[in-house]
């Protein structure tokens, strides 16, 4: 979801900038802020026992991360980490809940958004249970798809290295570069300058 920037600051939201590979937020923290993306990009993961990444989103300009976790009394499963370096606008969770209230067209977006995700959400379960590996990175890609403007073959840029797609799919990076190179040949995606187009 994306509020506008000049309402945030109306709510005394504050801009703080983050460098390459920081913590926004760690597994275990409460959820004490609205956290919206101005520029960059950021991932949500956590770590198994064994210290293997599970990577569960990447977020980038104008995406917002963690609000659903404000309206729990729970803390966070996940870690919000900066790939790049980033600027993010961070209002305090009181200050959100008042916008909220004096802003009810707001809800009902929250609410569309939050549907949007889990649904999503579940696609992406459904595609993460097949063993097919072109079924996992499609699943992925419809994902990620879905939360840009771009609707036409080829019109959306996966941002994501074969290893960021291998860590969202629990795939092996090797599966991913064979897998890609099959859905190139196959016409599903298109790969230019290794950039990939879906």
């Amino acid at each position: 979801m994306k509020i506008d920037e000049k309402v945030l600051h109306s709510f005394d939201a504050e801009i703080i900038d983050y460098r390459a590979k920081e913590f926004i937020f760690h597994d275990g923290d409460l959820p004490l802020y609205y956290f919206q993306i101005q520029k960059g990009t950021v991932k949500l993961n956590h770590y198994d026992e064994n210290g293997k990444e599970f990577i569960h989103n990447i977020l980038s300009d104008e995406q917002s991360f963690g609000d659903s976790l404000l309206f729990l009394k729970k803390a966070y499963p996940m870690n919000a980490i900066t790939l790049t370096p980033c600027t993010i606008i961070k209002l305090p969770k009181k200050s959100f809940f008042r916008l909220l209230n004096e802003n009810p067209e707001l809800n009902r977006e929250l609410n569309s958004c939050f549907s949007q995700q889990l649904y999503f959400n579940l696609l992406m379960m459904q595609s993460l249970s097949s063993t097919n590996p072109t079924a996992r990175i499609l699943g992925l890609m419809d994902y990620l798809k879905s939360f840009d403007q771009a609707e036409d073959l080829y019109s959306f840029h996966v941002q994501l290295t074969r290893q960021q797609i291998a860590d969202l799919t629990g795939l092996r990076v090797e599966t991913v570069i064979r897998t890609l190179k099959k859905m190139s040949e196959n016409n599903s995606i298109k790969v230019e300058n290794k950039r990939i187009f879906y």
